[in-house]
């Protein structure tokens, strides 16, 4: 299996805030955002992977800003790290007013995501190679993470089992 560049599985999906995306306070609704999340990591999952991909996890969602109707939301979706058969993706959001043209930073993600096979049984997945230093430096800290992630979920069991 031939490792691929980051490139080659980044994706960017932008969605234009509806009414009927929205909360009474005129934001939309955080439900909305992450299901763009998932889809948009999904698609570099896939693109990546080339086999059917399954979301294991939210590891980490943070809301930055609020994003009113009629902005245009951008979905800007990475692999960072790659295991066996698991992979962790970033997803950074932006708002841009189509008035003003006025761009924001409003929520980031961190989502693992597993390869499957047809029979629904994790499949081994193509490495991942960096190309520029901001793909060294986001794989760095996807690294810092899974080791939090791995240390974090041993603990648990430990305590399940005292």
């Amino acid at each position: 299996m031939q490792a691929k560049p980051v490139s080659q599985s980044q994706v960017v999906m932008s969605y234009r805030v509806l009414p009927q995306d929205t909360n009474p306070a005129g934001n939309i609704h955080g439900g909305v955002i992450l299901k763009h999340i998932d889809s948009a990591a999904g698609v570099v999952a896939a693109r990546h992977c080339r086999t059917n991909v399954v979301t294991a996890s939210i590891d980490s969602m943070s809301f930055l800003e609020p994003i009113f109707v009629g902005e245009l939301v951008t979905f800007m979706a990475s692999p960072n790290f790659v295991g066996t058969s698991s992979m962790e993706i970033g997803v950074r959001v932006e708002a841009e007013n189509l008035l003003t043209g006025h761009v924001r930073h409003t929520a980031t993600a961190y989502l693992t995501y597993v390869s499957l096979d047809e029979a629904r049984n994790p499949v081994p997945i193509p490495k991942l190679i960096m190309e520029t230093e901001e793909q060294k430096r986001r794989h760095e800290e996807a690294c810092l993470r899974r080791k939090a992630r791995l240390e974090a979920r041993k603990r648990g069991k430990k305590s399940k089992n005292d």
